[in-house]
């Protein structure tokens, strides 16, 4: 009989100690084993200090980055830890990420039926038991997912809650972008695997995701010190969106005058500040070339022949 993979959780926190504890419980509770360890993109709150029981026992590994690396950088910093420490598989999450007891078991068995993939993600719902809309998966067409009733669905792109990724896969095709910062640094990533194999999801394995509201990132209606945040957002996306030909720019061409009519008339205020930040940060996105880090000194070219490695 073969040995069980070894599989690493990557959780990346920061400032929320109270979701990253909860997170860490629900670990525990996995049918499946997996180490854990955990990106502390500098947090403030405590939470070293919160978790250092749990690091003295040996029942996790705690990797301080020293600063806010955003949750592109602590990805990035995470699955090249977990990598190098020797798994078979990262299994990627946010801090608020809640998977029930079996979430592990489904994907690893889903692994075993599938052989050869590039990532599996599962179902994710919000803390009222329905779809977690920013969690919802894309189809090969690039679509949002609509049905979840076969036992494996082929997908395009996912979130960083809950994907599973095995690591012969992240030294093939590099590490997230942490130059990215926050926002589609998931969807670039799973995008950028899922051209080169086939990707699933597996609704079988279930996630809750305990994020602030189930409305997804909405500029027109968030609030408005989240404004500056969508910087990286549009930015980010026009760097994914371009590396699809023309299907990519036409959707940003359709997308962009949409999301200024539903600032103009969904927005309850700083109107101005919101349009400036999506064509601001489009035009930003236009000559965005940010480069892919590997794990060996070899430097390779972006999926779009754009930029280069960075050396590790």
């Amino acid at each position: 009989m073969s040995a069980a993979p070894r599989v690493i959780a990557v959780v990346v926190t920061w400032n929320r100690k109270a979701l990253l504890l909860e997170c860490l419980d629900c670990l525990r509770r996995q049918t499946a084993r997996a180490d854990v360890l955990v990106v502390d993109n500098a947090s403030t709150d405590g939470t070293g200090e919160a978790l250092r029981p749990m690091i003295e026992a040996g029942e996790i590994a705690y990797r301080n980055t020293g600063k806010n690396l955003g949750g592109a950088g602590g990805f990035q910093f995470g699955v090249k830890a977990a990598v190098e420490a020797g798994c078979d598989y990262v299994w990627i999450m946010d801090d608020d990420s809640m998977p029930t007891p079996t979430a592990l078991e489904a994907l690893l068995n889903a692994a075993g039926e599938i052989g050869d993939f590039g990532w599996l993600s599962g179902k994710t719902l919000w803390s009222d038991g329905s779809l977690c809309r920013m969690n919802v998966q894309r189809n090969l067409k690039l679509g949002n997912i609509t049905d979840f009733s076969a036992p494996r669905i082929p997908s395009a792109a996912a979130t960083f809650v809950s994907l599973l990724v095995p690591a012969k896969v992240v030294r093939e095709v590099g590490l997230p972008i942490g130059e990215f910062f926050i926002w589609a640094d998931d969807l670039e990533y799973t995008r950028r695997i899922s051209r080169k194999y086939p990707c699933f999801v597996i609704p079988a394995s279930v996630t809750v995701h305990k994020c602030a509201t189930n409305n997804g990132g909405n500029i027109s209606t968030d609030q408005p010190e989240r404004i500056d945040r969508y910087r990286c957002a549009y930015r980010n996306e026009v760097y994914v969106y371009r590396r699809e030909g023309w299907p990519g720019i036409r959707r940003l061409l359709l997308r962009t005058p949409l999301h200024i009519f539903r600032v103009l008339t969904k927005s309850k205020g700083q109107k101005g500040k919101r349009i400036r930040v999506i064509l601001g940060s489009t035009i930003n996105g236009i000559g965005f070339r940010p480069k892919i880090e590997y794990l060996n000194d070899d430097p390779k070219p972006s999926p779009s022949g754009e930029g280069g490695a960075a050396q590790p």
